[in-house]
């Protein structure tokens, strides 16, 4: 036991006289969760829609106003006059407005004859985020429009009725938990895969073993080394990333005991998962060439940026068996759903079930290499 704590002292001595290693480990999920967690899932503010008005009665007054409220409040959309239908087109065409609408002549007047009275709405939907997010909108803007004036007394329309079970998520919480996977793989493949790799090319492994070391502790030290680096690289982003997102959950000690769990869970995960991978590996260049494939297989499968039930069968298969996808999930049970440990008992024993079942695999193969 203790020729493998010693080998773990060497190892984080080693990764700690280095402190920018461990710094830029995590710079990359900071500054992903920093601008992908503003730049994305925000609604759309400040678009220019075009608006045709070919009728100018009454009920075209009213959608104007209505436009003009959507304006003032959220801010969704800013209406453009435009006197030309053919000019609006073209502008949407070119990108000089998001979108049209056109009030058709004779509006008013089949309003009031209940004659079918239709809008016109020109989107441009090569962008689909933004043609969606003002479709929605200008739809329930006539769907208010729509509503009687006067209720009847028996309702005959089906309504839905939406109970939210939490409050509005913003998208840097949703990033969160993936930025906190992603920094403990980081934390795994730099100072775990990459300096395995550049030991075993200078012959430290071999130096090992001139001493009362045996092949069992330099494996076990080397994993425990690099779960530790992980850890301290979960906990780290997880305190900095729940701040930066104002997640209070940080705060309630039995929350904080969950979150450990995971931690180490994945961190064992991650560690045994590299350590497979590299163990057969000579070429110090060879994880360096990996780590950006390793990266998009692993990370962006696994539901962290947008949900898995949205992926082609192919993918699916892949996020079944990628550890990112149990730790991303268990971390979002936490983080933002107080789920308990109920919530990631399953995240945990498949966590921990990946990490030893890799190891097992793993160490009959480096004992072969030595």
């Amino acid at each position: 036991m203790n020729r493998m704590l010693a080998i773990v002292e060497r190892e984080m001595r080693k990764f700690f006289r280095s402190p920018m290693l461990m710094i830029m480990s995590m710079m990359l999920p900071l500054v992903q969760l920093v601008i992908l967690g503003n730049a994305f899932g925000g609604k759309i503010r400040g678009a220019r829609v075009a608006f045709v008005d070919y009728d100018h009665g009454p009920e075209a007054v009213k959608i104007r106003e209505a436009f003009d409220t959507v304006a003032v409040n959220i801010a969704t959309f800013n209406a453009v006059e435009y006197t030309d239908e053919s000019k609006a087109r073209d502008d949407v065409r070119e990108g000089r407005v998001d979108a049209a609408v056109i009030i058709p002549a004779q509006f008013s007047r089949r309003v009031y004859a209940q004659d079918a009275p239709r809008l016109g709405l020109v989107v441009d939907n090569s962008d689909q985020f933004m043609s969606g997010s003002i479709e929605g909108e200008v739809q329930s803007l006539v769907d208010a429009l729509n509503q009687p004036v006067i209720q009847p007394r028996l309702v005959k329309n089906i309504a839905l009725e939406i109970v939210e079970l939490y409050p509005f998520v913003e998208y840097m919480k949703y990033l969160l938990s993936g930025s906190i996977s992603l920094a403990m793989y980081i934390s795994v493949m730099i100072g775990g895969g990459m300096l395995y790799i550049d030991d075993k090319a200078r012959g430290v492994h071999e130096g090992y073993l001139v001493t009362p070391i045996t092949k069992l502790e330099l494996v076990m030290g080397l994993n425990i080394a690099g779960a530790i680096k992980a850890v301290l690289s979960g906990i780290s982003l997880t305190v900095i990333g729940s701040l930066m997102a104002g997640l209070g959950v940080i705060f309630h000690p039995l929350a904080l005991l969950q979150l450990l769990a995971l931690i180490v869970g994945t961190s064992i995960a991650f560690n045994g998962m590299m350590f497979l991978m590299m163990v057969r590996v000579d070429d110090p260049l060879v994880p360096r060439a990996m780590f950006g494939v390793l990266n998009t297989l692993l990370f962006f499968p696994s539901g962290a940026i947008y949900p898995i039930a949205a992926f082609p069968p192919w993918l699916r298969a892949i996020a079944i068996v990628d550890p990112f996808t149990y730790a991303i999930h268990g971390f979002k049970a936490i983080l933002l759903k107080d789920g308990g440990f109920a919530a990631i008992q399953g995240d945990l024993l498949f966590l921990f079930t990946f990490g030893i079942g890799t190891l097992l695999l793993a160490t009959p193969l480096f004992k072969r290499t030595l």
